[in-house]
């Protein structure tokens, strides 16, 4: 029996306001437990909540670039529940009238692209942090306060690996914007998927599930694979699936039940009192929309065109904007911006890896890098040297030039004196040559790896191989 999954995923996206939503506390990570609090964000009788506009900035660059409609009045509500992490037993939101509604992304797939569906983007302010730990339980309040907005897909996914992507894409997404980190580490990425199973064909949907506690993408894969067999097998064992909500336990790479939602939670949503509704003139959204940079997929197939490199460079390129912006400021004037694209993404990727670095804290200019690449096309130096510039310049911060010639790295393009170097490793190496003429044609290669030793590395590969095979034929 053929089944397919539908897939909803709810996103908390924190924004990165250097203060909280409704009071001046500031908005940051990993301060002290409770230090960034105040009596507005603590919930105390008789205060007033004040809009923070950048919120709402935020908010409408999102929407605008998850192609949504603005809401020209919206509104904020009170969803009351209690809990220890939420001082004022009500949680600010927007229920009925949202910032944002009725938007999509298109994500790559191997076979193709494919829309998926926004049905809204709302902003709320976030909860505290609890903390459990041998038998007690602290509760930090320094989250409360902070901006959010939830980001709501429509069911439109039908495989974990079609959530992943739309994952991907909604952080690149927000990344270029700059309104997030989307760290999901720090919690200002946030993901919570609803899960059911059908037959294929059927148009009405499963018994849902709701996933909560996804602290990665890979886990959100994981967790809505081990649920989508969970389906399966209850289904083709006569039983049914309860609606409820799990929790994903990374370590045993399960879902375990948390609490059951056979009937709708009652949060007796009301309007707001103490925060007026927000009216957006078409003025705003503009002044809006004429700031949002280039989106990613626009940026890809502009770079593809403008620079003639592949499909794949420039999907690397711009996975992050700040890789992007330094790669088309190193290009401005080179010659052969493949090239340049094959330094960013292999020799500089590597070595920012291994030194867990940013691209934008990186201490070399990006023209640096677009002459490294002139001398490795003009073939002044190979791409061995060329590597020991880039992480010379990575350690110095000198430029490129400078250290090809403190290094002694020029290219040796010589004839005269790669031939002096080819005639000793033909020499020295009767067998391999043997090999070659009979009929072992890459054996030439071990030869040129030999003349690169002889010449410390500096010898001109693509002449060394012409020369040796010239040599060889002649003899």
């Amino acid at each position: 029996m053929a089944w397919e999954a539908v897939i909803g995923l709810e996103v908390h996206v924190q924004l990165n306001t250097k203060t909280k939503i409704f009071c001046s506390c500031r908005n940051e990570f990993g301060a002290d437990p409770n230090t960034n609090v105040c009596p507005v964000c603590l919930g105390f009788p008789g205060v007033l909540p004040v809009f923070n506009e950048k919120v709402l900035e935020s908010a409408v660059k999102v929407g605008l670039a998850l192609n949504c409609h603005i809401a020209s009045y919206s509104k904020f509500d009170r969803k009351n529940y209690f809990y220890p992490d939420l001082p004022k037993a009500y949680q600010i939101s927007q229920y009925d009238m949202p910032i944002a509604e009725d938007g999509y992304i298109d994500i790559v797939l191997e076979d193709g692209v494919k829309r998926i569906g926004i049905k809204r983007v709302h902003m709320e302010e976030d909860a505290g942090k609890l903390i459990h730990g041998q038998g007690v339980s602290f509760v930090d309040y320094n989250r409360t306060g902070v901006p959010l907005l939830e980001i709501v897909s429509e069911p439109d996914m039908r495989s974990p690996e079609e959530a992943y992507a739309y994952l991907v894409s909604l952080k690149q997404i927000i990344r270029y914007l700059g309104v997030s980190d989307c760290d999901m580490e720090k919690g200002s990425l946030r993901c919570d998927a609803n899960i059911s199973v059908r037959k294929k064909g059927e148009d009405s949907f499963g018994t849902k599930t709701e996933i909560k506690n996804l602290n990665s993408f890979k886990g959100v894969r994981a967790a809505l694979e081990y649920e989508i067999k969970r389906h399966i097998s209850l289904i083709e064992a006569g039983e049914k699936v309860v609606q409820e909500t799990r929790l994903w336990d990374a370590s045993r790479q399960i879902t375990q039940g948390m609490r059951s939602k056979e009937e709708a939670h009652d949060y007796r949503y009301f309007p707001d009192p103490d925060l007026l509704p927000l009216v957006v003139d078409k003025e705003y959204v503009e002044r809006c929309r004429s700031s949002l940079p280039e989106m990613p997929s626009a940026r890809e197939a502009r770079l593809k065109s403008q620079y003639n490199i592949t499909d794949y460079d420039a999907m690397v390129i711009c996975q992050e904007k700040d890789w992007a912006d330094y790669f088309e400021e190193a290009v401005k004037s080179v010659r052969n911006p493949k090239k340049c694209a094959n330094l960013m993404i292999t020799m500089l990727f590597e070595q920012l890896n291994e030194r867990q670095v940013d691209i934008k804290d990186v201490n070399v200019p990006a023209d640096y890098i677009g002459r490294l690449v002139d001398l490795w096309d003009e073939g002044k130096v190979n791409n061995v040297a060329a590597k020991q510039v880039l992480i010379e310049m990575l350690d110095t911060g000198k430029a490129p030039e400078r250290i090809v010639e403190e290094k002694g790295l020029l290219q040796v393009s010589d004839e005269s004196k790669l031939e002096e170097f080819a005639r000793e490793a033909i020499e020295k190496n009767p067998k391999v040559v043997d090999d070659y003429r009979s009929g072992k044609r890459n054996a030439v290669m071990f030869l040129v790896g030999q003349v690169m030793k002889l010449s410390r590395g500096k010898a001109n590969p693509q002449k060394v191989r012409e020369l040796l095979v010239r040599l060889i034929e002649t003899q």
